[in-house]
């Protein structure tokens, strides 16, 4: 056990480049961390890692091990859990994704998932910004939009419509846009959905207009988008999922619904492919079942 934990703390301390972060993670000091590595190194005959004041990183070597490793430590995880307790998932799921749908859509279903396994773990990630997933231990991550890297595992969570969005003060102001073209004419908030490269694109039979626009307010994060939007700061085009609650409440009004939008497609991605955690592939077996009863049963706009 102790050779295995070795182990564990070498993949993160090559993932973290830093023996002071491992250290943290595993709940050791820097100097046991150091130690535990220069034994390990010791053991095999190698250098696997080469240190500067600056950065650990590892070596040619030490990569070659760490990418043979990974996933057999993870394999020997999923071992042990098979075995315990009549096969009952266990352990430390990291997850990551933004904030608005972490809130409005995954936590809530989250709850069945660990009553009904109690000795999962859950650790969500939340921010837009897309980080080094491997580095971050991250275990499996919710994208939505473009597929993520294909060098992993990705399994669909589900479709959800592109809304074009604004608040009734805003329209009693500024007037209510009834064709794509009238857009152009109007004060426009862009979030993370929003930033579409070729610009928002409508249909309505044959008729498809692609309608390039520049934004008068502008945020990283769905959230704030949608805020500005409620605040009567303009119009944005996101997603269902982002302003559900506030187009249930008439905060936010569905501008063009007589015109098709391009739906976002919401994305699980495993960043170490097959080697994932069988607990991670189990809550996202979850989600997809949850989100499928609730369309089924109308909750959802899509």
């Amino acid at each position: 056990m102790k050779d295995i934990f070795a182990l564990k703390l070498y993949t993160r301390v090559a993932r973290l480049g830093s023996f002071s972060a491992a250290a943290r993670e595993c709940g050791l000091s820097q100097s046991q961390a150091s130690r535990i590595i220069a034994d390990l190194e010791s053991d095999l005959g190698v250098r696997l890692l080469s240190r500067t004041t600056r950065a650990v990183v590892p070596t040619e070597t030490g990569s070659e091990f760490l990418a043979r490793m990974e996933p057999i430590l993870l394999a020997l995880d999923d071992a042990e859990h098979s075995v315990r307790d009549g096969g009952d998932l266990r352990g430390l799921i990291r997850m990551s994704m933004s904030l608005s749908i972490a809130i409005r859509e995954i936590i809530p279903r989250l709850a069945s998932f660990s009553t009904r396994y109690p000795n999962v773990e859950l650790q969500l990630l939340l921010e837009d910004r897309r980080q080094d997933l491997v580095r971050d231990a991250v275990d499996v991550a919710i994208r939505v939009g473009s597929k993520p890297d294909a060098s992993g595992t990705i399994k669909q969570l589900a479709v959800i419509p592109r809304v074009i969005i604004a608040s009734p003060a805003y329209l009693a102001t500024a007037g209510t846009p009834t064709s794509p073209d009238d857009l152009v004419s109007h004060r426009i908030v862009s979030g993370p959905a929003s930033m579409v490269p070729r610009g928002w694109r409508f249909e309505r039979d044959d008729d498809v207009r692609t309608i390039e626009l520049g934004s008068h307010f502008s945020t990283n994060e769905s959230e704030g988008a949608v805020a500005a939007v409620v605040s009567g700061m303009g119009i944005t085009s996101t997603t269902g999922w982002a302003c559900r609650r506030e187009l249930a409440d008439g905060s936010l009004v569905q501008l063009l619904t007589d015109w098709r939008t391009e739906e976002i497609p919401v994305f699980a991605y495993f960043p170490l492919g097959r080697a994932t955690r069988a607990a991670a592939r189990a809550v996202v077996d979850h989600l997809i079942a949850e989100l499928a009863i609730d369309a089924g049963l109308g909750r959802l706009p899509y």
